[in-house]
């Protein structure tokens, strides 16, 4: 398994200097912000070049929402997403973490024949079937993110999520586990990592309270061992606070991680 950080959480005066600066702290990737990244492409394909640092995926940036009830939000959507698509592929990223929505439904209740839950299965699942060709052409896949329940109504557990990649049966559609979401909304997290495992294809890292690994109460190393068990060998990027000077602190986190998988 192999450390990323998210951009932002690393300082310097380029993006070059944030890549410098996280291999020697003993990050093997950094995770790009999706949006404005077609306008500064250049300086990223820049910094790959001279720093031979690896780009883990490329964190959403889209306009509009896949299960809005407006089909302007919804083709907005699927038209950055495309296009975010081609760049993870170019930028040889794993591919683009997707959130479905954001709060509550905005499709209609339609009980007793469709609750909006089931209207937006059904919608996921058309939209991300028209999406596939786009990420296997690219790639790059889809990486759906479940979220926990104070962020969405929608795709909150691993096992949901995967059932959205089994209906679809695209190996471009994958699942992203963001261990700070499943510490609020799975009763077992290594075993919800180990039941989702064969869709599980980038992991985001953060403490239950959303600080740095190692400052909560999540176990790690109970989880990293589930991610050993099912064969992950991928990236697992740090999204979360800091507390304390990023440059003390994010070395600091690399070492506690590779003690724990180790």
């Amino acid at each position: 398994m192999k450390l990323a950080c998210q951009e932002n959480l690393v300082p310097g005066n380029s993006l070059q200097e944030r890549m410098e600066r996280l291999a020697a702290w003993g990050y093997e990737a950094i995770e790009l912000w999706g949006g404005g990244l077609r306008e500064r492409l250049a300086e990223v394909q820049s910094a790959l070049q001279q720093t031979a640092f690896k780009v883990s995926t490329i964190c959403a940036g889209y306009r509009g929402c896949l299960l809005d009830a407006n089909p302007h939000e919804r083709a907005l959507a699927m038209q950055d997403l495309r296009d975010l698509l081609f760049m993870a592929g170019d930028l040889g990223a794993v591919g683009v973490i997707t959130v479905p929505i954001f709060g509550a439904p905005r499709l209609p209740d339609l009980r007793p024949l469709a609750s909006p839950e089931a209207l937006e299965t059904e919608l996921l699942c058309k939209l991300l079937s028209e999406l596939a060709p786009t990420a296997e052409k690219a790639g790059a896949s889809i990486l759906l993110e479940p979220l926990n329940r104070y962020e969405t109504h929608f795709l909150r557990r691993l096992e949901q999520a995967a059932a959205i990649c089994e209906k679809v049966g695209h190996p471009h559609i994958k699942i992203m586990a963001d261990l700070f979401h499943m510490s609020i909304e799975e009763a077992d997290m290594p075993e919800a990592i180990r039941q989702a495992g064969r869709y599980i294809a980038h992991v985001h890292l953060a403490d239950s309270n959303r600080l740095l690994p190692g400052q909560g109460h999540t176990d790690f190393r109970a989880c990293f061992d589930a991610l050993k068990a099912i064969g992950y060998t991928g990236y697992m990027a740090l999204e979360c606070g800091i507390a304390g000077d990023p440059s003390t602190e994010l070395p600091k986190c690399a070492q506690f991680l590779r003690e724990q998988m180790a």
